[in-house]
């Protein structure tokens, strides 16, 4: 029962939950949390996510919805714009979408700060809009994920709003307060402890009202939930389940690694204001009970679902990893790390934290791989990306994105992963090799991570002049991800309507860069995709999924030393793959012709095995010379 005015509330839970009442309206809005919880009555079995899966058989592509396909010509993408795409998307040949947050929203952190996880952002359409979608996406066998962002929620939530208004407001405990340590001599209030925010100052908002603090990891206006409260927790289940019920196929967890907070609350001995640094690695990630709350919200959602999950957790290490995702661990289906991520950094610059900058070694890139590919064999499933919606173009950062190269650098690092075991993702404009953009001015950006980042660094603290501060968000700025995809050479790139200014502009190389280019094109970084996807889901599957892991030495220089090339082998027996049958994966990285020969090739061919070269982003094989940013694969048979 629901009436409006009244403090009870019964919702009807769906099965296997019982029937509970909830006895605090909060303005008609708490009807649509329903607390369902586990029937006593029913055993609860830990899932095996051991052999085969079809998450790991799956190729995923995230949309950004905001910057995918405008169909309604208000210069933001929107739900019907997706539907207007999945035929493409189907002809890519990707069978997961993930899709970033289209839940209502103000909009501060671009949707990842939810003021109503039950309802669509009006940015992006309507309920029925995403109803459609999801339904168009099932007929073309694509499925859903949603972006649950659950560490925190808008400071516009009405718990938020509720939490705020009193000390003694059931809702309080919601989220993190804190009394002030002390007063400073001008009596202003004094944080709890030292925390800086991801993006940058402290991590401690004062509510003057109430007297306390509270705690926000991201944006003053993400306040962190309270996942401590029992309360929360059963909300947060209840809305997992509703959108399952609905139909969605799994879940992308957001920061779901720092939602338990360190017992208390310690300073963080690295924090430094000045350099725009984060706490999050240092103190708050993989807290004491991040372990037995994933272990409830797997038993309480995901199990009762064919679904796949995947959580958001920096700061984590591969041993960490088979924690989270092991196969009988009964968390998460797999993860996305970020140790790759952080291969450019300066760890000596004057800078903290992403935005530090120092040309990478390929030495490094390939430890870090090879370490994650090896450790999680056998005990845990990984993630392969090469960019989010967080991070710069992979083409512009670890390619070549000169005009001469840009196309068999895109395809070089498209084959470099898709070989790899784990679930690999692809994000939009990936497969049309789109780059990193460089606008004139931060009046041109839209990040409020990059913008704050540049009010920090020069405005305020002066520590970069205007130049310096551009430099390092053309190379890390998370808009690089964020400009519209580029749909044909069109005005707006064929994303907005001409006469319509997008929320973000298009970058200027769509004329030469963008989808209706490549599509004519039948040697393109689309088909190369295309063909790798087809590979992974079709003929090579055994093997390019469930297939052993392992570095290979070339005859001249010894893998771990050589800054030029990677290489690495695929060997079958696991997951029923062909015990008889290898992949030999070779990339070269760098713009220059490398002589590189390879035993285990040489050796095959000797014995009288089949070596078919099954994809290469060269039209021929020059052997043991590999020309620049050449990627080739050879499918060993013996």
């Amino acid at each position: 029962m629901v009436r409006e005015g009244d403090q009870t509330r019964t919702f009807r839970s769906p099965s296997p939950y019982t029937l509970i009442t909830d006895t605090f309206s909060l303005f008609g809005v708490t009807r649509r949390y329903r607390k369902a919880i586990m029937s006593n009555s029913e055993a609860y079995q830990v899932p095996s996510y051991e052999g085969r899966q079809w998450w790991k058989e799956a190729v995923v592509y995230q949309v950004y919805p905001r910057s995918f396909n405008d169909a309604n010509g208000d210069g933001i993408g929107d739900l019907k714009g997706i539907t207007e795409k999945l035929p493409y998307l189907a002809k890519l040949g990707i069978n997961v979408i993930w899709l970033s947050p289209v839940f209502d929203s103000p909009n501060v952190d671009n949707g990842y700060d939810i003021s109503d996880y039950f309802a669509i952002m009006s940015d992006f359409g309507t309920m029925e809009d995403f109803d459609e979608m999801l339904e168009t996406a099932h007929k073309h066998g694509i499925k859903i994920l949603m972006d649950l962002v659950a560490n925190h929620t808008s400071d516009q939530h009405p718990w938020f709003k509720e939490s705020r208004s009193s000390k003694d407001n059931p809702y309080r405990d919601y989220y993190i307060w804190k009394d002030p340590k002390g007063f400073d001599e001008d009596g202003n209030p004094i944080p709890p402890n030292n925390w800086a925010s991801e993006f940058g100052g402290p991590a401690w908002e004062w509510d003057e009202a109430t007297g306390q603090f509270y705690l926000h990891i991201f944006f003053k206006e993400q306040p962190d939930l309270n996942w401590e409260n029992e309360k929360v927790r059963e909300d947060l289940y209840s809305m997992v389940r509703w959108w399952l019920d609905k139909g969605v196929d799994g879940f992308r967890l957001d920061a779901i690694n720092i939602i338990s907070k360190p017992e208390g609350y310690p300073d963080d001995p690295s924090t430094d204001y000045e350099k725009h640094t984060s706490s999050i690695p240092f103190v708050i990630t993989n807290g004491t009970m991040v372990h037995p709350w994933m272990k409830e919200l797997t038993r309480e959602t995901f199990s009762r679902y064919d679904v796949m999950t995947v959580g958001e957790t920096s700061a984590t290490s591969p041993e960490d990893a088979k924690l989270w995702a092991g196969y009988h661990t009964g968390e998460l289906n797999m993860i996305f790390h970020f140790d790759h991520m952080g291969v450019d950094n300066d760890p000596n610059g004057n800078l903290g934290g992403k935005w530090s900058y120092a040309p990478y070694k390929l030495t490094e890139l390939k430890r870090i791989l090879n370490d994650w590919q090896t450790t999680l064999e056998g005990n845990a499933w990984g993630s392969l990306y090469w960019n989010n919606h967080d991070q710069p173009r992979v083409v512009s950062r670890f390619g070549n994105d000169s005009d001469e190269f840009r196309t068999l650098s895109a395809k070089q690092l498209a084959t470099t992963l898709h070989f790899m075991q784990g679930t690999p993702y692809i994000y939009q404009g990936e497969e049309l090799g789109m780059t990193n953009v460089k606008f004139d001015s931060i009046e041109d950006y839209r990040d409020g991570d990059s913008i704050r980042f540049y009010e920090d660094m020069h405005v305020d603290h002066k520590r970069l002049s205007h130049e310096e501060a551009m430099q390092a968000i053309y190379i890390k700025g998370r808009d690089n991800a964020r400009t519209p995809v580029q749909w044909d050479a069109s005005a707006n790139g064929g994303f907005s309507p001409e006469g319509v200014t997008p929320w973000i502009a298009v970058n200027p190389n769509y004329p030469a860069i963008n989808a209706e280019a490549v599509l004519a094109d039948e040697d393109s970084i689309f088909y190369h995709y295309q063909h790798l996807v087809n590979l992974r889901r079709g003929e090579l599957k055994d093997l390019m999924v469930y297939a052993s892991f392992a570095p290979v030495d070339s005859v001249q220089v010894p893998h771990n030393e050589d800054e030029a090339v990677y290489a690495y082998t695929r060997t079958g027996g696991a997951d029923g793959s062909p015990a008889n049958e290898s992949l030999l994966v070779i990339s070269n990285f760098t713009a220059e012709e490398q002589e590189r020969d390879f035993a285990l090739l040489n050796e095959a061919r000797e014995a009288g095995a089949r070596v078919e070269l099954v994809s290469s982003n060269y039209k021929d094989d020059a052997g043991s010379t590999l020309r620049p940013y050449e990627a080739k694969v050879y499918h060993i048979v013996r």
